[in-house]
């Protein structure tokens, strides 16, 4: 998932939530120091370490070369990103070699299951903020308050989601399709990761504590095993192996909330013996207001961005409904290749982000330009692999969600033309990074706004009313893409010439 800068409605605030990302790799890198779990920091005069203790963040993220620093930064976000892709991929090629119907339906209900990851992951990007800048205070009893909090909003969370399984599952699936069968399959699928969303919850919610304290080894873990499992379970309980009854879609879900339950189960262990920094105890509980308001102020624009997701989709797939259910097959397909098409470039792209808001608070807009420059190269280069790939062997992906002919004939043409969006998307991830870093993460808002909103929506739905052809509707993405590259680049500009410009001119001014 992407992270969201903190902005409110005090200058004075939003100055001190500024930096936060830098402060979390500072944090990152104290932590490795004591621990030796992920960074290399090394002395070789022991008359140094003082001063070394708190500088080695400022001095890795001011001074190591930019390239080297990039990748050591985004490797483990673009791994574990990756693998939490697969859980979602993996459950759709499993399912798509049991029934075509039931691979409609679990493409019917992700939005719902993509708003659910969304919630979690947006709260743990919240009161991860809050852990880390924290500790960089040397004030443990605050980011204790802080990792308690986020723990009581992840309940409320997982609450609302268990009520959705329980009672707003069959409506949901009924609102987009009248299919008895991909109800059913959709309402099956659904109820369960509802209810038993408390694992995604909790792996959630203790991989952010691992994370904000830089133990980002232990999440790396916790994600490969939850994937492995998952991976392991999934043809298992699908297909009904060793005994056990075939379960389809239903086989899908249990073998998703098995392998995070396994994981979050590991993510509370690793967080109870190996992580000191955060010490947690329920004595005297209660919520706080100011801390929960701040947790907010971070994570709800977090959560916005993946709801407008979810948003768009729900909405897509109604439209694709009125042609035919293989359409929103296919528009599935699509998606979960989008998603591991991406990840690499998130990946990097928030590796991006504490790297150029820490030198924006050490004023080198030179290495500021340098990171946004080098991200978005590797994204060009890395989106125009996958749109190669997308259009040289569409048939080929598609087999391996055992598409069948009529599958192939809406599906080719489609993927050719809905990849054409990769063209621009990597310039629109980093765009949006680089606001996020400088604290304007209300343009990513409204860049995502005006792309699955404002444009692809209204497009395609005109698009099918007024032309019935399904090939059309394909083209809505790439030119929603469109807007929101011109969009993108021409709020990056803006933010260059009043944030970056002026700190370049001053930069100046005091070496003269």
């Amino acid at each position: 998932m992407r992270k969201m800068s903190k902005y409110e409605t005090q200058e004075e605030l939003k100055r001190e939530e500024l930096s936060q990302e830098g402060q979390l790799l500072k944090t990152e890198v104290d932590n490795a120091k004591l621990t030796g779990d992920s960074m290399d920091v090394k002395m070789t005069d022991a008359s140094e370490e003082s001063k070394t203790n708190n500088t080695a963040g400022e001095n890795k993220m001011g001074t190591m070369p930019m390239g080297k620093l990039l990748i050591s930064v985004s490797l483990p976000m673009v791994i574990s990103m990756l693998v939490q892709a697969l859980y979602n991929v993996v459950d759709s090629v499993f399912v798509s070699h049991f029934d075509q119907d039931a691979l409609t339906a679990v493409s019917t209900i992700f939005p719902l299951q993509n708003l659910m990851i969304g919630v979690t992951s947006g709260l743990g990007v919240g009161f991860n903020a809050l852990i880390s800048k924290s500790l960089g205070e040397k004030n443990q009893k605050k980011a204790n308050d802080a990792a308690r909090q986020g723990i009581f909003l992840e309940l409320i969370g997982f609450a609302i989601f268990l009520l959705i399984g329980l009672f707003g599952i069959d409506a949901f699936m009924k609102s987009q399709t009248d299919v008895a069968k991909i109800i059913d399959y959709g309402v099956d699928y659904g109820r369960i990761c509802c209810i038993c969303s408390f694992g995604i919850f909790a792996q959630m919610t203790f991989e952010r504590m691992l994370q904000s304290t830089g133990r980002t080894l232990y999440t790396m873990k916790t994600q490969a095993l939850g994937a492995v499992i998952n991976i392991i379970l999934d043809p298992i309980m699908i297909f009904g192996y060793f005994g056990l009854p075939a379960m389809g879609a239903a086989g899908a879900a249990i073998a998703t909330v098995i392998g995070q339950c396994i994981a979050a189960s590991l993510a509370i262990y690793y967080n109870l013996k190996k992580n000191p920094d955060i010490q947690l105890s329920f004595k005297s509980f209660r919520p706080e207001g100011d801390v929960i308001g701040r947790i907010l102020s971070i994570a709800v624009p977090s959560i916005a961005m993946v709801a407008v997701g979810s948003v768009m989709t729900y909405g897509f797939n109604r439209i694709l409904f009125t042609f035919t259910p293989i359409a929103v097959s296919v528009f599935g397909i699509f998606y979960k290749v989008q998603s591991m098409a991406f990840m690499p470039v998130f990946g990097l792209n928030n590796g991006m982000i504490p790297i150029v808001s820490y030198n924006y608070g050490a004023k080198q807009p030179d290495r500021m330009l340098k990171a946004v420059k080098y991200t978005m190269m590797a994204a060009i280069c890395f989106m125009l692999l996958c749109l190669t790939a997308m259009q040289v062997i569409p048939g080929l992906i598609l087999k391996v969600f055992d598409a069948q002919e009529d599958m192939m004939a809406i599906g080719i043409p489609a993927l050719r033309t809905m990849s054409i969006s990769f063209l621009f998307a990597g310039i629109c991830i980093v765009c949006s990074g680089m606001f996020q870093a400088l604290g304007k993460g209300v343009y990513s808002l409204i860049v995502s706004l005006a792309r699955q909103l404002i444009v692809l929506l209204p497009v395609a739905y005109a698009f099918a009313k007024l032309t019935h052809n399904l090939e059309l509707v394909w083209l809505s993405f790439p030119i929603a893409e469109v807007v929101s590259v011109i969009l993108s680049v021409f709020m990056a500009l803006q933010t260059k010439k009043k944030i970056i410009d002026p700190l370049k001119n001053s930069v100046k001014v005091v070496q003269e």
